[in-house]
């Protein structure tokens, strides 16, 4: 199965016609449906269901689609790493970035890190722990911001300097305005909104026997998304601090959990990793940095 044929599978399935993608893709219908017919043998599976004027993936396509384009995503960044590999001046930088206010520590020394390398390239993906950490393990990514203690058993990591304290965002003509902080019982009986992933963990365990009476009403990987809602008065955000405008005429009011929990944030990448020249001295850079604040 070669590269290329993979990247016309994808622009086939992007596009839903055999017609369009072959003409991004600069080659004839006949030499793509050749291609994808090729391609269909090769695997023993049907990929495609051909309509007059349209493709669909069948459910073998999809499957093929995900895993063709972390494969893609892999050999794009070989290439760069050794394009770059003579590039003393800069390279290829892959982060996948958990939402945090202390990525200001991580974009600060990026820019320092700039000053040194101008040709620096940094390619960032965003997302909760579950869509970033798979990339992380794959190799597509060269580091990954964690908001959980990562597993020492796949994992090298540095602490950042803070942590992240954990609060409830809400409408400022709310009842809870009047509450210095929120406990778990002021919960009850509200319809929450929070990660999924953070709500069946840390939420729970600072629960505790009240977990049970706790009410999720929907989850939401960005918080900013969470806040739009809560703001229309659909339910409460269960987030971190600073992540959400709760400043006067925001419409928005923030109070801490009580008792206090915290996240603690990690820059984490795999164990025995072989880094490009690079994202060594990045991450030489970002110890230094991090180093720096914590004194």
């Amino acid at each position: 199965m070669e590269i290329r044929t993979l990247r016309y599978f994808l622009a086939v399935a992007r596009e839903e016609n055999m017609s369009k993608a072959a003409e991004i893709l600069h080659v004839t219908q006949p030499t793509l449906s050749k291609r994808m017919k090729s391609l269909e043998d090769e695997l023993g599976k049907k990929l495609f269901t051909r309509h007059s004027f349209s493709i669909e993936l069948t459910d073998e396509g999809v499957l093929l689609r995900n895993r063709a384009e972390d494969l893609i995503a892999m050999a794009d960044k070989i290439e760069k790493e050794f394009v770059s590999l003579d590039d003393i001046t800069g390279g290829e930088l892959y982060l996948g970035l958990a939402e945090s206010w202390q990525i200001k520590y991580l974009a600060r020394t990026i820019k320092e890190f700039k000053t040194k390398y101008p040709n620096l390239r940094y390619h960032i993906t965003s997302g909760d722990t579950e869509q970033i950490a798979d990339k992380l393990d794959k190799g597509i990514l060269d580091f990954l911001v964690l908001a959980e203690t990562p597993d020492p058993r796949k994992y090298e990591y540095i602490e950042f300097p803070q942590p992240d304290i954990w609060g409830l965002v809400f409408p400022e003509d709310d009842r809870l305005r009047e509450k210095e902080n929120i406990t778990v019982d002021d919960l009850v009986g509200l319809p929450l909104f929070c990660s999924e992933q953070a709500y069946n963990d840390v939420i729970r365990k600072w629960a505790g026997s009240k977990y049970a009476d706790l009410h999720l009403e929907g989850s939401f990987r960005l918080s900013y998304n969470g806040s739009v809602f809560a703001r229309e008065g659909l339910g409460y955000l269960l987030t971190f601090d600073h992540l959400v405008d709760t400043s006067p005429g925001s419409g928005l009011t923030f109070r801490f959990l009580e008792p206090k929990l915290e996240t603690r944030m990690y820059l984490v990448w795999n164990k025995y990793q072989t880094f490009t020249p690079i994202a060594e001295r990045f991450l030489s850079q970002v110890q230094n940095s991090f180093t720096k604040e914590n004194s």
